[in-house]
């Protein structure tokens, strides 16, 4: 009874199946909100950091109390129903069109990778991706709670949550291909990631390891493998993968968000060697 309900209310509620991506009734689905709302982001981001300098000393920071916590949970929660709820829509559009795969010689999981030519911004799948690109700017608060903490404005952080908000926004406005495996692998990981935030937020042990850098780390391999099963389905399809321009630019995007976090990574690695080593030379001497 609760599994058909759940079943109900994330992929055959009839304002998930009568969804459609327009610009006159999806609000935030205009060109001039997307640039309008990154810039004010960019800006506040900014600007917060600069008042804080000028007001406060350096090594003070602003408590927040339990308001990251309740975030991380917010943030884990969200993610986690729209990975159930685009996993669904998924299973239920590929049932309902198998005649389609069966007259092109379309596995579902290619069509995961590469919607056909022709497909529309609308349905089950595209109202989990439009729930998705409005919870990018619910993901936006953590980097204002870092300022606040920290006392330090992290420049990745800011071009990360810029570009995930912009392609987000592509894959609905061109109906992009691999939008689907996308989302579930990136609420998958948020999933998880917020939820140990959380964990660790209320003073619960931390894991050994770098359980949130490692799950990036995952993601973007996961990422990278995925864009070239979209390339290599493009030429191989008759006609092509849909939205394969948009899914160019995308990728030009998601090439230079890897770049920055690898440089991040082998630092980090690196620091941790040399801090090892400095250790291990202290207890020698």
């Amino acid at each position: 009874m609760m599994i058909s309900t759940l079943t109900y209310y994330l992929s055959e509620h009839p304002s998930i199946i009568n969804f459609r991506w327009s610009h006159a009734q999806s609000w935030g689905s205009t060109w001039s909100f997307l640039f309008s709302s990154i810039a004010l982001y960019l800006t506040l981001a900014l600007l917060l950091h600069f008042l804080l300098s000028l007001f406060l000393r350096r090594n003070r920071s602003v408590s927040l109390g339990p308001i990251p916590a309740v975030h991380s949970l917010s943030m884990s929660v969200i993610s986690a129903t729209i990975f159930a709820g685009i996993l669904l829509s998924s299973a239920s559009e590929i049932r309902e069109t198998r005649w389609f795969f069966r007259r092109t010689k379309t596995t579902p999981f290619q069509w995961l990778l590469c919607f056909p030519l022709g497909t529309r911004p609308s349905g089950r799948v595209f109202f989990w991706s439009y729930i998705f690109y409005l919870s990018r700017f619910v993901h936006m608060l953590r980097t204002f709670f870092t300022i606040l903490r920290r006392r330090r404005i992290v420049f990745f952080q800011l071009f990360y949550n810029s570009i995930l908000t912009f392609t987000s926004f592509l894959w609905l406005e061109f109906s992009q291909s691999f939008q689907v495996l996308a989302i579930l692998f990136t609420t998958l990981v948020c999933s998880v990631v917020y939820g140990y935030r959380f964990w660790t937020g209320i003073g619960l042990p931390s894991a050994c390891f770098p359980l949130v850098v490692n799950c990036q780390m995952v993601l973007m391999g996961c990422n990278l493998v995925c864009h070239v099963g979209v390339l290599l389905l493009h030429f191989m399809k008759n006609g092509g993968c849909n939205g394969i321009r948009a899914w160019v630019f995308n990728s030009v995007l998601n090439g230079a968000i890897l770049l920055l976090f690898l440089k991040f990574y082998v630092k980090m690695i690196s620091d941790k060697r040399k801090n090892k080593f400095a250790k291990l030379a202290t207890k020698e001497l």
